[in-house]
């Protein structure tokens, strides 16, 4: 694999932030904060608790109580530990898919004939990937091929650190959202506590950690949201360079109201914490 030289890092740096500025400033993954267990009302001259009703799982998955744990180190190692098999197992399966979207684009550049069950794959993964049907045959494939493709795996799991809090957040503990992703169906997950008066989302409950994981990448793999990120990612494939977390980390700003802060906090996350992504796996 191919270094990338410091030339071409700041290149897509520069990219990513010329494009981000264009970049309308709408979060679709959005976390809000775990509501207080205990209320306190005050009067004159004493302090009443009232503590609320305790919130059940929605889930039936033995989630380690990381909150408990006060050794840094070993709760992050407990945490990527936990989330990575998923995030592994998720990107396998979207690598076969463009391993089989690569072989669709010689097929036709070659002028060969596409078989019935190829046909009926294009048409499963356009409907999947939100590919316009309007679009050619050879331009669908190339969309395809920019969304098709797996999201490094230090990346996700940062996002996951950061939005989860470490999986202490209500809504990694009670629904297994470790990314802060919402919904907008009555009962498709949890009631943020500071939802403003008439909005109608909720943050989405699993009943699995890889279906949490599969929403996740999907989401980043297709929504208008992270055009640019998939656009600095398909530029690293045109130019053989890997996928480095870091850069592509640029084309997040959408993912948070705090944009570029949020960048950057990611990005010294990624550096921080590297050493904890090779223990995960001991």
């Amino acid at each position: 694999m191919r270094k990338i030289n410091k030339q071409n890092i700041f290149g897509f740096i520069f990219l990513a932030l010329l494009v981000i500025g264009l970049v309308a400033p709408f979060t679709f993954l959005k976390v809000e904060e775990a509501s207080e267990t205990v209320e306190q009302t005050v009067s004159k001259k004493t302090f009443k608790k009232v503590a609320k009703k305790i919130e059940q799982p929605l889930h039936d998955v033995n989630l380690p109580n990381f909150a408990k744990i006060r050794d840094v180190k070993e709760k992050k190692r407990k945490f990527f530990a936990f989330i990575k098999p998923a995030v592994a197992a998720e990107n396998k399966k979207i690598l076969a898919k463009r391993v089989e979207v690569e072989r669709l684009i010689e097929q036709l550049t070659l002028e060969q004939p596409f078989s019935l069950e190829d046909e009926a794959l294009v048409a499963k993964l356009i409907t999947q990937y939100k590919v316009s049907k309007k679009f050619s045959l050879l331009k669908q494939l190339y969309e395809l091929q920019l969304k098709v493709d797996v999201i490094p795996q230090a990346l996700v799991l940062v996002q996951a650190a950061n939005e989860s809090a470490w999986g202490t957040s209500r809504f990694a503990r009670i629904g297994l959202n470790f990314f802060g992703v919402w919904c907008y169906s009555e009962g498709c997950g949890m009631v943020p506590s500071s939802r403003n008066s008439g909005a109608d989302h909720e943050v989405a409950a699993y009943s699995s950690v890889k279906q949490g994981v599969e929403r996740y990448l999907h989401n980043i793999n297709t929504h208008r949201a992270y055009n640019v990120f998939r656009l600095i990612r398909g530029q690293l494939r045109d130019q053989n360079q890997p996928l480095a977390p870091e850069i592509l980390a640029t084309g997040l700003t959408a993912y948070s109201e705090r944009g570029a802060d949020y960048v950057l906090e990611l990005t010294e996350m990624i550096r921080h914490n590297r050493p904890y992504f090779d223990l995960a796996n001991k």
